[in-house]
């Protein structure tokens, strides 16, 4: 099967279509794969609809002494760029692989024309958008959060629910989990060694296991 309708059936935005108009947007869909570590994407790019199809992207900005603030991780089906499709201008985003990733880009002037041929999509990428701009509320609220154990268990549950199973892999460094939830990476250490000593979770390196998943969602309540 190949790239043949990857992209497409992998994104609300276009998974709805007709299959022939479904194989008409690919054919004018790049692919690319680029490795861990690398640039995606940053203020100097060009305006294109970024779609993750394997692998994970992260989305970050840079702070005015140069370190970097982690946003949001991009995973299988997810995209970034819509808004600068429609004019407006990147300063501050970044995007980069965090492992050996696969996208699919769609062209400023490629996309446009999609969106005069099949009117319906721009409700559809209000309605899309409207949940990602959700995602970021609850990300705002869960920095508020006192304690470092209760935003590591909100993350691990979050995960969890995501990937609808108890065994999943993280899809950050310790040192980039770190800055996602708000500590250093020797505290996040600490916490995730004292989850394990009370039996919530098994880790092997950056697999996860959640053993208690009641146990973990406490530390939220409490």
């Amino acid at each position: 099967m190949g790239h043949e309708y990857l992209c497409v059936t992998l994104v609300p935005l276009f998974n709805h279509l007709e299959l022939d108009d479904q194989k008409k947007i690919n054919e004018i869909t790049e692919h690319i794969i680029v490795n861990k570590g690398e640039t995606i994407f940053s203020p100097y790019s060009d305006s294109k609809l970024i779609i993750v199809a394997k692998g994970n992207m992260k989305v970050y900005q840079l702070s005015p002494n140069g370190k970097e603030q982690l946003l949001r991780i991009v995973e299988p089906g997810g995209y970034e760029g819509e808004n600068q499709l429609f004019g407006a201008k990147n300063d501050v985003l970044f995007g980069e692989a965090l492992e050996k990733t696969e996208l699919c880009i769609l062209r400023q002037e490629n996309f446009q024309d999609i969106l005069l041929k099949h009117p319906q999509l721009s409700l559809k990428l209000l309605e899309i958008n409207a949940q990602k701009s959700i995602l970021v509320e609850q990300q705002t609220q869960f920095l508020m959060m006192k304690k470092v154990e209760e935003r590591l268990a909100t993350y691990l549950i979050n995960l969890s629910n995501s990937h609808k199973s108890c065994k999943f892999d993280l899809p950050l460094l310790m040192k980039e989990l770190a800055t996602f939830i708000g500590t250093t990476q020797e505290t996040l250490s600490r916490k995730f060694r004292l989850l394990e000593d009370d039996g919530l979770i098994i880790r092997n390196n950056r697999t996860i296991t959640i053993i208690d998943s009641d146990a973990l969602e406490d530390l939220i309540e409490c």
